[in-house]
């Protein structure tokens, strides 16, 4: 099955195309922060040990991330493929989790100016309520994605497997652009 990341910045747009892409397509969409809030309200055991870590405030340890996506992958095993979200943040994280859990296939790049993000982030904190949707946070945390994950799409450009979307336009005409990746990718 197919393994594929999707990267870009704060306000870019991937989790709505996130969302077309797994209802199209049919892959499982994983989301590292999403399998931690799942687990820790489950109650289990690692549940209480995650949960008292981030009470701590302290991150979550690299092995435990890539633990809660290889057990959901396993828990999947017959799905077409799997799209992770947002996943690696950091080049280590990418190395390990070829190494440890699975290769990857491509890596949809979601680009666009920073500008454009600030104006959507803005617009999206007039109604979310996310205490992260102003401009002194958005500033932070494109600088964070400039710092971190720029690396990571290096890395696999390298490897040919970046997949550029220009995230400016539409929500349509960016989906356009990618169906025709992941087509020409055998999905």
């Amino acid at each position: 099955s197919q393994t594929g990341r999707t990267q870009g910045g704060p306000g870019s747009g991937k989790g709505t195309q996130c969302e077309r892409i797994v209802k199209d397509y049919g892959l499982t969409h994983l989301s590292s922060g999403d399998l931690l809030r799942s687990e820790v309200e489950s109650g289990s055991a690692r549940g209480k040990r995650l949960k008292d870590i981030m009470e701590r405030g302290e991150l979550v340890s690299l092995d435990i991330v890539l633990e809660l996506i290889r057990d959901a992958m396993t828990n999947n095993a017959s799905s077409r493929g799997f799209l992770i979200d947002g996943f690696p943040r950091e080049l280590e994280q990418g190395v390990r989790f070829e190494k440890e859990v699975a290769p990857c296939q491509f890596v949809l790049f979601f680009d666009v100016s920073e500008a454009v993000m600030q104006q959507r982030l803005l617009k999206r904190g007039e109604t979310s309520g996310r205490v992260d949707d102003n401009e002194a946070t958005i500033k932070k945390r494109f600088h964070t994605f400039q710092e971190l994950t720029k690396p990571v799409i290096e890395h696999y450009r390298q490897q040919s497997k970046v997949v550029q979307i220009d995230a400016s336009g539409s929500v349509d005409a960016v989906f356009g652009q990618v169906k025709s990746a992941l087509e020409s990718r055998g999905l």
